[in-house]
């Protein structure tokens, strides 16, 4: 009664959610069937309404994917007895739904193949499926439509990981089907007579070769399924089933499991030709769009697998080059672009130093290599004809959508690749040969911004991919193409493109006997970018980045022009379309040439540049309190005004946006980073330090500008070092006192660049060993809950980061300091938090305890850190298995059993027995004894000395056994009890 029950409120459920016109009704219908599907009940009632008459179309589909997803998932929640009975009504299903619904049909194939996944084939009786779906295929013929898509399903699940079965389980499986292949074959071969059938039976047969079992290729050559596929190749309608088992052949024949490509060359001898034979094809215009790819699948599956075959240049290898290239050639770009990935790989094994052939000696090697570049030089050239016009702009391209202007961007990248492919092989001067003739017959048509300019961008886009390919020292094409440059009107896109190009020669400009001389011409065209549109100004400020980076010796003596462009640029004397990111290029620049000057020039072009900084953030914070024409004051002189203003109304520095004030200060964070005269960035502190004590103390509060102002600090300590004096214990006081208030993550994160820097420094002990238990003490009274590290992510994140940092630069004041323990208390509260770099952290911080003998400065204190580690081993264990086994994503495996290893290593038995305790408390229902001991073993022999990999194979199967459904995870999490720690709160 309570079946039938269930079975109604199923169907009401499911009219309620295909039928009723309320949302909130629909949402709950979903909801309460998503719950059933979980349910025990759901066996019994998917089974009775498939197998009810009445049903109707939408609780088929409904419950065909319930049994599906329960015998793959949850089988193990049947008793053993319950198999057989399960096995029957499954084909009974099966010969019921034999000519459709065909998604019915399939869900319930799917099901039966999963089954088999988990029933070895000595249980499953009859010799195991393959023979059982033979003798039920001869026993009844006039089910073999439903029987052939069983069998089609049936390789496919061995690869299917939501089933949740042992890895040792779904190998043996594998093995089971290999071993029954040619039964498999023999039955599709027999039901290629049936004519309405062959479609079927050529995907069942393409299934069974992703196996990719070790037939012979003499003996594939030669059979009637391969056969009967090639044959279809050439028929008037082009069969989608035999390209996909041709396809799946050539894959089997390059597959290291069936042997390679010698032992499978009497197979490829068939193949080659059959597929050769459709290069005409490509071209006939009878053909649909989908016929065509299809071919081009194939010639482009016979050079990715036949690549090294092809790479040696011989004339059969040439002619698949060739047809690869018409390929190549077609208007479609994804067509096309099947080929890339075959030109990417030939340029591979063309350019290596190693080749991997017997040639004799290194002259003879070499000799050969400088054959085959010979060989496919023309093909490369004419490849960069072919795909450089890919790259144009739409006629239509100001009405692009977003996805289409993406998608757009995308083929552009991939014909870049293929680019930088070609320049590999035919070196980069050839390259810039082939499209500058496609420029000067572009510019040619390119007179002002109405006219056809797209052919000029498209080609400057080309040879701006390949510039790291072109000499630096380039005489003959390089200065013809900046001379080019001026000529072309200033059109948005086109204009973007010249200053990429500027931006991307900027090696040239720097290096060839000419490049230089064309600075004031591409200045030029970079000034107008900057006024011209936000992509164009973001292109040159980038390219004015480069330019002073790799010419900053020939640029220091013209500082002062620099000066005036960054003006122009930055500070409003222009009209810069760019954004304040783009701005930032323009700092850096300036930077970059200042470290070049000598010392006493570099201190004054620093001051000026600061000083410039500093004026627009007065004047945006007070208005009306500003000194007029102050670029060329003195910081100093900046700076008693500003304090002045400061004390009057600091609410006026409260009440700011963030963005007002992290424009600037983000200036200040580049010019810290790139000015590389430590001296002279530590007096520039020193000197801005008021204002940066202003922003701290007003402005705690704001994330935003905390981390701004944060980041600036830390490139200052760090291109200062020890050249920062006072200014560095001022700092440190500032931010261990706000950090008690306000808790910013990134006060933490700069006090782990201080211990960087200072860690080592005896006369900063003192100082560093207040701010350390400072911050650790107040962090651990933040997060005393796996729940508040959720809450907290970014301060367990920085926290544990400046811990490691502390392990590694100052082990002599942070472990023998009274916070140490409670701070490992706190990493083992927050291991499991799902936040994955504070996860990391918090495992890089325990893993850096563990391996503390590895450190000359950390051996002294493993005493100390034993008397720690020790008492909370068994417990740090037990959450370290929980998080292999679920309490993390698997995607930390590798971070979590490094963990592992380092507190087996430091530990030896001890820790053997702390994990043996812990996999002991896992279930026999959900662990194996035999898996168990594999991992203790695995484990053992990491510790030992052995290949940190051998490790990886048994904790990603014990992961995997532990995760395989929803039950057993919960089972094993609640044995193990990652979140019990009975800890007392650090007072």
């Amino acid at each position: 009664m309570q079946s039938m029950e269930l079975q109604n409120t199923v169907k009401e459920a499911l009219n309620a959610l295909y039928h009723y016109p309320d949302d909130a009704v629909r949402m709950q219908a979903d909801r309460w069937l998503q719950d059933f599907q979980r349910t025990i009940d759901a066996w019994q009632v998917a089974d009775n309404l498939l197998h009810d008459a009445t049903s109707n179309p939408e609780t088929l589909i409904f419950c065909s994917q319930t049994l599906r997803s329960k015998v793959q998932r949850d089988f193990e929640e049947l008793p053993s007895e319950a198999f057989r009975q399960l096995r029957d009504s499954l084909n009974n299903l099966l010969k019921k739904f034999h000519r459709g619904p065909a998604i019915v049909r399939t869900q319930i194939s799917i099901a039966v193949a999963a089954l088999a996944v988990h029933v070895p084939a000595e249980d499953w009786g009859d010799g195991g499926i393959v023979n059982w779906l033979r003798d039920g295929m001869n026993a009844h013929p006039e089910y073999i439509p439903g029987f052939l898509e069983l069998l089609t399903v049936l390789p496919e699940e061995a690869f299917n990981y939501k089933i949740a079965a042992r890895p040792e389980r779904r190998r043996q499986f594998e093995k089971e089907l290999t071993s029954q292949m040619e039964i498999a074959l023999n039955i599709l071969t027999a039901c290629l007579s049936i004519s309405e059938l062959k479609e079927q039976v050529l995907e069942a047969f393409a299934s069974w070769l992703r196996l990719k079992h070790g037939i012979p290729g003499s003996a594939l050559a030669t059979h009637p399924l391969v056969l009967t596929a090639l044959s279809s190749l050439n028929c008037d309608i082009l069969s989608e089933a035999s390209v996909n088992v041709v396809s799946e052949l050539i894959h089997y024949t390059a597959s290291g499991s069936s042997g390679g490509v010698s032992v499978q060359m009497p197979l490829i001898q068939v193949i080659v030709p059959q597929v050769m034979s459709l290069q005409a094809q490509l071209r006939d215009s009878s053909k649909d769009d989908e016929d065509v790819k299809a071919i081009a699948r194939l010639f482009a599956d016979m050079g990715d697998s036949y690549v090294e075959l092809i790479a040696t240049g011989s004339n059969e290898a040439m002619m698949i080059v060739n047809a690869l290239l018409e390929v190549a050639s077609l208007p479609e770009f994804d067509i096309a672009s099947m080929t890339f990935n075959f030109w990417h790989n030939l340029q591979v094994i063309l350019t290596k130093r190693n080749f991997d052939i017997s040639f004799g000696d290194e002259a003879s090697i070499e000799a050969e290599r400088n054959r085959r570049l010979q060989v496919f030089r023309q093909s490369y050239e004419s490849l960069v004809s072919l795909v450089s016009s890919r790259v144009q702009y739409p006629d239509d391209y100001q009405n692009l959508s977003y996805e289409d202007l993406k998608e757009f961007k995308q083929t552009r990248y991939a014909v870049a690749d293929v680019l930088t492919d070609a320049a590999s092989v035919l070196g980069g001067d050839t390259t810039l040969q082939i499209l500058y003739m496609k420029l000067v017959e572009a510019v040619s048509s390119c007179r002002n911004e109405q006219t056809e300019w797209r052919p000029a961008e498209a080609s400057l886009f080309c040879i701006r991919a390949i510039s790291n390919y072109v000499s630096v020292v380039e005489a003959n094409v390089m200065p013809q193409v900046m001379d080019l440059l001026s000529k072309l009107p200033h059109q948005p896109q086109l204009l973007q493109t010249v200053c990429l190009i500027v931006g991307a020669y900027s090696k040239w400009l720097d290096a060839a006997p000419s490049g230089f001389s064309k600075l004031p011409l591409v200045i030029d065209i970079l000034m107008s970018g900057m006024r011209t549109s936000e992509d164009s100004a973001a292109a040159a400020a980038l390219a004015f980045r480069h330019i002073c980076d790799d010419c900053r010796k020939k640029l220091c003596a013209y500082c002062k022009q620099l000066f005036h462009i960054y003006y122009t640029a930055v500070n409003g004397e222009g009209s810069f379309k760019g954004s304040a990111e783009d701005s930032l290029h323009l700092v850096e620049a300036l930077s970059m040439v200042i470290t070049e000057l000598p010392p006493e020039p570099a201190k004054d072009a620093l001051e000026e540049l600061c000083s410039s900084v500093v004026t627009p953030l007065q004047v945006s914070l007070f208005p009306m309190g500003v000194i007029s024409n102050t670029y060329f004051l003195t910081v100093d002189h900046i700076m008693m005004h500003f304090q002045e203003v400061i004390n009057q109304g600091p609410e006026v520095l409260e009440k700011k946006h963030a963005r007002e004030l992290t424009v600037y200060i983000d200036r200040f964070a580049y010019i810290f980073r790139y000015v590389n005269h430590p001296g002279a960035v530590a007096d520039a502190v020193h000197r801005l330090w008021p204002i940066f004590k202003a922003i701290f103390d007003l402005r705690a509060w704001d994330m935003r500008t905390m981390e701004s102002l944060c980041r600036a600090c830390k490139y200052a300590v760090r291109t200062s070092g020890r050249f920062m004096g006072i200014t560095i214990g001022a700092m440190l006081e500032e931010i261990q006192g706000l950090y008690q208030q306000h808790h910013q993550p990134c006060f933490l994160y700069l006090s782990s660049e201080v211990i960087k820097i200072f860690g080592s420094d005896p006369s900063c002990a003192s100082y560093l060993k207040n701010m350390i238990e400072a911050l650790f003490k107040h962090t651990t009274c933040l997060l005393t809950s796996i729940k508040e590290f959720t809450r907290r992510p970014d301060i367990g994140d920085d926290c544990f980061l400046l811990a490691s940092r502390c392990i590694r630069y100052c082990p002599q004041l942070f472990i023998p300091s009274s916070i140490f323990p409670a701070l490992v208390d706190c990493a083992m509260i927050g291991i499991t938090v799902q936040h994955r770099e504070a996860s990391n952290s918090i495992l890089t911080f325990l893993s850096d305890i563990f391996d503390l003998a590895k450190s000359s400065k950390g051996e002294q204190f493993l005493s100390i850190r034993d008397s720690v580690i020790i008492p909370r081993g068994a417990t740090i264990t037990r959450i370290l298995v929980a998080a292999l086994t679920g309490a993390l994503p698997s995607s930390r495996l590798e971070t979590v059993a490094y963990a592992l290893l380092a507190l087996t290593r430091a530990y030896g038995m001890q820790a053997l027995e702390w994990a043996k305790e812990s996999v002991s408390l896992i279930p026999l229902a959900a662990v194996k004894e035999v898996e168990r001991i594999r991992f203790l073993q695995a484990l053992s022999d990491a510790a030992s000395g052995a290949d940190v990999n051998v490790l990886m194979i048994p904790v990603e199967e014990l992961s995997d056994v532990c995760r395989r459904n929803r039950t057993v995870q919960e089972i094993v999490q609640g044995a193990l009890k990652p979140l019990e720690l009975n800890l007392v709160p650090v007072p």
